[in-house]
Parts: structure tokens; C-alpha cells; sequence
């Protein structure tokens, strides 16, 4: 299966961590109070179609336009998030 529509297709078991929300909304300067979901937040970022998903090893890494998303591919929880340097 394409690694692509393997995370596409289930983005339903996509979630985090309480602290890996706090994590990823302050390491991509993320407005605390615009984001209400971190997850919907990180699941749109993964539907665009500007988002380039690897797989590499244990997890995804997803390049968008100024971020990098890490999700670990067999529990589907996103672990962190960065700003691209």
C-alpha cells in the first residue's frame, strides 16, 4: 500500500498526548487559543495536497509548507511537530 494513502486512510486513529499537543503547538508557534484541536489541526495538515509523507522506519514524517509532523506508524500518535529550519 501506498504510504501516502496508508496514514490518508486512517486518520481516524490519528491523536496525541496531552503534553504532545503542548508540544507541538509551542514547537510550530502555535496560537493557543486558535487551535482548539490539535489533531483536526495536524489531520488537515496531512490531507493537503502540499503534504510529502515518508515513512521511515518507525514513523511518518510529514513535510509540509513550513513544518515537519513526526507520527509513529503503528499507533498512529503524533509525537512531536517543527518548524523547518
Amino acid at each position: 500500500m501506498n504510504e501516502n494513502n496508508e496514514l490518508r486512510n486512517h486518520l481516524d486513529k490519528l491523536h496525541t498526548t496531552e503534553l504532545g499537543a503542548v508540544r507541538i503547538k509551542r514547537n510550530l508557534s502555535l496560537d493557543m487559543d486558535d487551535i482548539d484541536d490539535i489533531v483536526q489541526w495536524c489531520k488537515d495538515k496531512i490531507k493537503s495536497s502540499n503534504a510529502h509523507i515518508t515513512r521511515k522506519g518507525k514513523n511518518w514524517y510529514i513535510d509540509g509548507d513550513n513544518y515537519i509532523l513526526t507520527v509513529n506508524a503503528h499507533s498512529y500518535t503524533i509525537i512531536t511537530g517543527h518548524k523547518k529550519k
